[in-house]
């Protein structure tokens, strides 16, 4: 896992491909962008794909957070402005995408929210418990990491592999880090009237058995809001929906008519060649 000590900053997959749509994911807790591996050789089918990487030691603002991927994605369309950019945001990375997202709407052509992590104030237990996490040693945060997995995912649904690296990605987090992004969710708000404003189409995904979150109701109170959503339910899968052996999310952005038709042709010319 490659270290990311100074600022947040885009991880690039295997390939740069400028002329494709720009898929820009926004992870979870961890920050570590590295969890989406197991989707990145879809993707890049029909994207180019950047993957926020969030330094361990990072304790700034959703604010500070926000200002920093949007300069991120500047950069990105100062190489080529003429590309459409998607915006991908999973739990802790999903409440983040609605924050860039509302702050500068005009850059993005789709956006999708998996499992966001907006819904951890329907969960006054968490709120609570997240408060006291400060008084938990960090020798104790190797345990804990490893009691939390079974609410985290599937775990049956996981190869072991995926198990062992969600583990790891988990415990590389610092205890003090993991108490500031609580914090984060805990204060977490966007004005309604903000997120009404947002006319692009929205894919809003949602894991049945997500232990962790009420998920479900909350993909499906933010679609009440917005002016084009759509609600996909995964039956049976859990929070950490991406990292399940039959999950595919360019089949779903696919099957959910959520390609510009430039990327559909893209798509079957990509298979016409394969074969």
């Amino acid at each position: 896992m490659p270290e990311v000590e100074l600022k947040p900053c885009f991880l690039t997959p295997k390939r740069v491909q400028p002329e494709y749509p720009l898929f820009v994911y926004l992870p979870g807790m961890d920050g570590t962008g590295q969890l989406l591996r197991s989707q990145t050789s879809g993707l890049e089918a029909s994207f180019d794909v950047r993957c926020l990487a969030i330094p361990r030691q990072d304790l700034t603002t959703w604010e500070e957070l926000t200002k920093n991927v949007l300069n991120l994605i500047h950069t990105e369309l100062e190489k080529s402005s003429q590309r459409s950019v998607y915006l991908c945001g999973e739990s802790f990375g999903g409440c983040l995408a609605m924050k860039v997202a509302t702050k500068a709407s005009h850059l993005f052509k789709r956006i999708i929210l998996i499992n966001p992590a907006s819904a951890f104030r329907l969960r006054p237990f968490l709120d609570w418990a997240s408060q006291l996490s400060y008084l938990v040693p960090e020798s104790l945060y190797d345990v804990g990491a490893l009691g939390l997995l079974p609410f985290l995912a599937s775990l049956d649904r996981l190869t072991r592999s995926d198990r062992h690296e969600l583990l790891k990605t988990m415990r590389s987090v610092p205890s003090a880090t993991v108490n500031w992004r609580l914090a984060l969710l805990r204060d977490f708000e966007v004005d309604n009237n903000e997120l009404s404003r947002l006319t692009q189409q929205v894919l809003l995904i949602a894991g049945s058995g997500d232990r962790l979150l009420p998920s479900v109701d909350e993909v499906r109170r933010i679609a009440a809001i917005l002016p084009d959503a759509q609600v996909l339910v995964l039956p049976n899968s859990g929070h950490a929906c991406l990292l399940e052996k039959d999950i595919n999310l360019y089949e779903i952005l696919k099957n959910n008519n959520f390609l510009e038709t430039r990327d559909n042709s893209v798509y079957e010319l990509q298979v016409k060649k394969a074969g």
